[in-house]
């Protein structure tokens, strides 16, 4: 059986991000945040493995 996506929060974002809402959406503005998927009622979710992705291309070299 396939597994589940998962989808955070902006809020789960943050925490795992140790970051306010602000500079959430501070990135959001400039286009540097993780892809989010909006929902009909205007919330945003962040696929899991879009999110892994994006943290991984985040890396850099010691």
């Amino acid at each position: 059986m396939p597994r589940r996506r998962e989808y955070l929060t902006i809020m789960k974002v943050c925490e795992e991000l140790d970051i306010t809402r602000d500079t959430f959406y501070k990135w959001r503005n400039k286009k540097t945040a993780p892809r989010c998927t909006k929902l009909p009622n205007g919330d945003l979710r962040v696929d899991r493995d879009d999110f892994d992705e994006w943290l991984e291309s985040r890396k850099e070299a010691a």
